[in-house]
């Protein structure tokens, strides 16, 4: 039987939160409709802004107290980049965090948009699917990844022990296909943690508080 939905590359499916109920429904619809009608959720229902309230990119990468561990703050939302689909302000792997192989990652992630979001590390090429898979790293995920948290906060770690490309993608079905995800790279060859924000130079992470 012929599928009722258009091709993948013009259409994906999404769990929209209705207006009014907070029912989740399944549509079809244009990418570019998906993100409008996730951005006009947004705008009608508010931030709860006070949960990011002092978080600077200083703080996006932090060393711990701990040896070889560091901390990462993943804020859902951050700015209204990608209708809103973004992590720290980015989307479609426009931050790169580096992560030496063997270091502890320690994941503060807030959302404080009424829109369902999470954050699981997978492997890159499940930024490709309407449905991410599971962690590519024991514990490195948010709890009920696919269902997702809104106006709330999460944590999680594990431990980076397998270099390669990775993502830190939204588990929420179709929004890492609509661009929810930044880039995670596991790498022998680097000393230090860092961060690279867009195009500017990778900085390594803040200091310890």
């Amino acid at each position: 039987m012929k599928s009722p939905f258009p091709s993948a590359s013009l259409s994906l499916f999404l769990l929209a939160v209705c207006a009014g109920n907070g029912v989740l429904t399944s549509r079809a619809l244009g990418a570019d409709d998906a993100s409008k009608q996730h951005a006009a959720a947004h705008e009608g229902m508010g931030l709860k802004r006070e949960l990011i309230e002092g978080i600077t990119p200083a703080d996006f990468l932090r060393l711990s107290d701990k040896p070889k561990t560091v901390r990462i703050t993943l804020v859902a939302t951050y700015s209204s980049n990608n209708y809103g689909m973004n992590f720290n302000g980015f989307s479609y792997g426009k931050a790169v965090y580096r992560i030496p192989t063997g270091w502890n990652v320690e994941v503060a992630f807030i959302n404080p948009s009424p829109v369902p979001h999470s954050a699981v590390v997978v492997e890159r090429d499940q930024i490709k699917k309407l449905q991410v898979g599971e962690p590519a790293f024991k514990g490195g995920a948010t709890p009920s990844a696919t269902v997702g948290i809104s106006s709330n906060k999460a944590s999680f770690q594990f431990t980076a022990d397998e270099p390669g490309d990775y993502a830190l993608a939204c588990g929420f079905p179709s929004h890492a296909l609509a661009g929810h995800w930044i880039t995670l790279e596991v790498s022998a060859n680097v000393a230090a943690p860092t961060l690279q924000l867009g195009d500017a130079a990778p900085v390594q992470a803040s200091a310890a508080k």
